[in-house]
């Protein structure tokens, strides 16, 4: 197949719509089912590279969670502890594969942004990942391969429309991109920059010391930013992004989201949030959604009188600012990668109320010491890669 017709571009007015490759040349995907659109593909293409280079650069399986052209997360295929199967709703018993635990930490970093995601997998989607992905809300999965009986899961999703997209996992795209806008055609060489021990060889701390997980998620989170929309910056830990600040004008306006995300995500864990007990018949993105405004400022909008019983059995206590900042100074060794340079410490400071100990950074700013002597305050490892990651 040398081009696929779509029913339209990114809105529906836009048409016609097509995929094809310039060159004449057969594209590197099959459709297995369902009709992807032109947003799923630009979720798809951008999901499939980080997956394949998280699965290189760790050798474990990966997996992300897209919306709009940027991961709402991103993990590798570490067993999930007990806690974390908790907040991910696993049901008791049952039993995830490498490849499924992936997809469970990517869609969990942020359950609420990955509403309606793309899902990408490094690897030949097996029966117990898509098991996973019926359960949620989603419009599509790109991977190299499927079992017989995973395909059969997911084509039975949607009532049939499901998308499901295969791709050549030996495609190799040519080495110059273009990109049309306004009339005009933009040309550049790929970013094919490999994310490895040597790009955080580089630290400019006192404290250099610099763990084999810290050296993981530093790599997973430059990897994901790669593919996220710039400005960008990536929480990590425990091998899978836990807060991820895309799209904004102003670094420490990322930093803030991230690390808000980040911070949700810890606090799910906390025994406030455990101990919730839902209505037997709400519904998964309801119960997510009564999580994200219980352990927020506008908690009363789901412990009002006359709410809270379509949502909880039990009436919870409110969860305090001082009762949620004591959980949260428990949470610690975070990672963090921003997609280019720190301007100013208060990144810094941002950073460290949300845990993170280790940092990559391409450094260059007129206020690198400035930088570092903060993070030095605060005994962290910050790596300059020398290496600036923008993704439009």
């Amino acid at each position: 197949m040398k081009e696929l017709e779509l029913k339209y571009g990114c809105n529906p007015n836009q048409k016609p719509s097509r995929i094809y490759v310039a060159d004449g040349s057969e594209l590197p995907i099959e459709v297995l089912n369902g009709r992807p659109g032109y947003i799923n593909f630009l979720d798809a293409f951008n999901g499939w590279q980080l997956v394949r280079e998280l699965k290189q650069a760790t050798v474990l399986p990966a997996a992300t969670s897209f919306k709009h052209v940027s991961p709402a997360g991103a993990a590798v295929g570490l067993p999930l502890t007990d806690v974390l199967k908790k907040i991910y709703w696993v049901e008791e018993g049952e039993e995830l594969s490498p490849l499924a635990c992936a997809y469970v930490r990517a869609r969990g970093a942020d359950r609420m942004s990955s509403f309606g995601d793309f899902i990408a997998l490094s690897d030949v989607c097996d029966k117990s990942t898509a098991l996973v992905i019926k359960k949620e809300v989603s419009d599509g999965v790109i991977a190299p391969g499927y079992t017989e009986e995973a395909l059969e899961i997911l084509k039975a999703k949607k009532k049939g429309g499901y998308c499901v997209i295969k791709i050549d996992e030996n495609y190799k795209p040519a080495p110059l991109e273009h990109k049309e806008v306004f009339g005009v055609t933009f040309e550049q060489g790929r970013q094919e920059l490999a994310i490895n021990n040597e790009l955080l060889s580089n630290i400019v701390t006192e404290n250099k010391e610099l763990s084999e997980e810290a050296l993981m998620d530093l790599k997973i989170s430059l990897i994901t930013l790669k593919y996220t929309q710039s400005n960008s910056v990536c929480f990590v830990k425990g091998g899978q992004a836990i807060g991820i600040g895309a799209g904004q004008q102003s670094r420490v306006h990322c930093t803030r989201l991230a690390g808000q995300k980040a911070d949700n995500w810890f606090l799910r864990q906390s025994p406030q949030v455990l101990n919730l007990q839902f209505v037997d018949s709400i519904k998964r993105p309801d119960r997510d959604n009564a999580i994200d405004v219980y352990i927020g400022d506008e908690y009363m909008d789901v412990l009002a009188e006359g709410t809270w019983q379509n949502i909880f059995k039990v009436k919870p206590p409110v969860f305090t600012r001082e009762e949620k900042r004591a959980w949260l100074d428990q949470m610690t060794d975070v990672t963090l990668g921003s997609d280019a340079f720190f301007p100013f410490s208060d990144n810094i400071e941002r950073a460290h109320k949300s845990g993170v100990k280790y940092i990559a950074e391409p450094g260059g700013s007129v206020r690198d010491d400035a930088v570092i002597d903060c993070c030095n305050k605060y005994g962290m490892v910050m790596a300059f890669t020398g290496i600036r990651l923008f993704h439009h």
